[in-house]
């Protein structure tokens, strides 16, 4: 359907591919993974042609229709979500607006002379709108507005009103109204919450035709994709699987080159004694002479290229008192909508809660509470004795000093600490080399996490309240903070929509709905098996 044939493209002076080779086909499911940079949304440019191949070539099977989701959007404003969403269906979209101003026309009196043509030309646009399934197309996009956790009054205001985050949930309507014979997603899980995420997941799983998609969130790549295309210093290798099966087979094959290259360097050392020990004797000469010939026809064997893996070691946080956090009958409004009414809730030493609930239902609003930067209307927050905080939010991403670089942050943060120091903990962080010279403005989200991150982690807390801190977090550098994070030592308060990092990190689920609040002990992987359900907007 989809085939990149020899491929070789050069960004600049980094070269991406070299003479790659893969293939998209019919109803296959494919998780492009690779690091940063390596050069995956460039291949989805290459397959949309707003970039071309250095050399090789994409050939696209004809008449396939193709739906591509980035995370720019663009500029929205002036339509409704619905009417937003709907414009991405192809030719239907087309006959709706005409269908539309005929209608204006038949209600405008200065037309009446030639309302007989207007009238007969509404009768066939309106045929049209129905064979391409037109009034069923609003009862459509309604359905994918409310599985991305839009409500009826969102759909229906104006586009250009919505945050960023929203109006990538409409950029991602559309593809999924349009149901192109192949979706190319980009990282669509990056700004939906639990709830959506999981209804994308199994609208993705009922999805007939071809997909090509990246993401940082492993098990969502696990339950949807049915094969892996790695980029991989410059060529394109591929796995049947999933995700796990991919890091398995990965680590399995470097495994096996790691024993191959042993094996022949061994080999080599051998012949290589040999050689240099009888190279004088004339009575060997000819054994000598065959032996330089047999090494300098051997094909060597590569030792397997390492990814690079960073780790974090937390150094110990001092201990705190026993009771970290104490609430008692709060309330608090936002407006005509009340968030608490009456919350009593207690954090212990060495407790890890997740926070769960839809969106709007006040799991950041609690966060605020405990962290001191929003009061209660009514009630009190008591933080306990010794406990030192580290509180991580998007807002803090937009703190950050735009004219420092990343090194120059860091010594900001610590004056005392030496450079030696700072610089290992930036490469932990997955700045290395030129990257700490970077300015904080020039940073993509995912840098600015890390950085704000690497400063709230090197002197460490002993509470830590995140929000929702894995969201701009690629999957070596997530891996790195659940790895981190399960050694710590600490109390934890969280929300996050990555059930990977729920379930690694949570020993207690704190689950806001409209019928009360309720309290778990035991952690994600319990509260699923407990429940039935995966987030507490979805009813089985």
């Amino acid at each position: 359907m989809i085939r990149f044939e020899n491929i070789s493209k050069q960004n600049s002076h980094r070269i991406l591919y070299f003479e790659a080779s893969a293939a998209l086909n019919r109803g296959e499911k494919i998780g492009l993974v690779g690091p940063n940079g390596a050069g995956k949304t460039t291949l989805f440019r290459m397959i949309t042609g707003e970039e071309l191949p250095d050399e090789g070539q994409v050939s696209i099977e004809k008449n396939v229709s193709i739906g591509y989701f980035n995370q720019d959007v663009g500029e929205m404003s002036g339509r409704s979500a619905v009417a937003e969403v709907m414009d991405g269906a192809g030719p239907v979209s087309t006959v709706a607006a005409e269908l539309a101003s005929l209608e204006l026309a038949m209600c405008d009196p200065g037309r009446a002379d030639g309302m007989e043509a207007i009238i007969e030309r509404y009768g066939e646009v309106q045929a049209r709108f129905e064979e391409l399934g037109g009034y069923e197309l609003e009862g459509r996009a309604r359905e994918v507005l409310a599985g991305l956790s839009f409500s009826q009054e969102m759909m229906d205001a104006d586009v250009g009103a919505l945050s960023g985050g929203w109006k990538m949930r409409v950029a991602l309507g559309r593809i999924l109204l349009m149901r192109p014979d192949a979706m190319l997603l980009d990282e669509p899980s990056n700004h939906l919450d639990l709830e959506s995420l999981i209804w994308l997941e199994e609208f993705l799983k009922g999805y007939e035709g071809a997909l090509l998609m990246t993401s940082h969130d492993r098990e969502f790549l696990n339950r949807i994709v049915t094969k892996i295309i790695e980029i991989d210093d410059g060529s394109l290798n591929s796995y049947s699987g999933d995700y796990a099966f991919y890091e398995q087979q990965r680590a399995l094959n470097e495994k096996q080159q790691q024993a191959q290259f042993e094996r022949q360097q061994a080999m080599l050392a051998k012949e290589i004694r040999f050689i240099e020990r009888f190279k004088a004797r004339a009575s060997h000469a000819s054994q000598v002479q065959s032996r330089v010939k047999k090494l300098d026809k051997i094909e060597r064997f590569e030792p397997p290229r390492r990814r690079q893996t960073v780790s974090f070691d937390f150094p110990p946080a001092p201990r705190s008192g026993e009771d970290v956090v104490v609430l008692k009958n709060v309330h608090k409004r936002y407006g005509s909508q009340t968030i608490y009414q009456g919350l009593d809730f207690m954090i212990r030493r060495k407790e890890r809660w997740c926070v769960l609930g839809v969106n709007g239902a006040g799991k950041s609003t609690l966060l605020k509470l405990v962290a001191g930067s929003a009061e209660p209307d009514a009630g009190t927050v008591a933080v306990g004795g010794s406990v030192k905080m580290g509180y991580f939010s998007q807002h803090a991403m937009e703190l950050l000093d735009g004219d420092l670089t990343v090194f120059e942050s860091l010594e900001a943060a610590f004056p005392q600490a030496n450079q030696g120091s700072l610089r290992a903990l930036a490469g932990c962080f997955g700045f290395s080399g030129d990257d700490v010279e970077k300015k904080c403005r020039v940073l993509s989200g995912g840098e600015k996490a890390r950085l704000v991150m690497a400063i709230m982690l090197f002197n460490p807390p002993n509470f830590l309240v995140l929000d929702e801190p894995t969201n701009h977090l690629d999957l070596d550098t997530k891996q790195m903070l659940i790895t981190a994070l399960a050694a710590y030592e600490g109390t934890m308060l969280f929300v996050s929509h990555d059930r990977h990092f729920l379930a690694a990190l949570s020993n207690r689920v704190l689950e806001l709905t409209p019928e009360g609040i309720h309290q778990y002990g035991g952690g994600y992987t319990e509260y699923v098996l407990r429940t039935g359900q995966e987030a507490p907007g979805l009813h089985s």
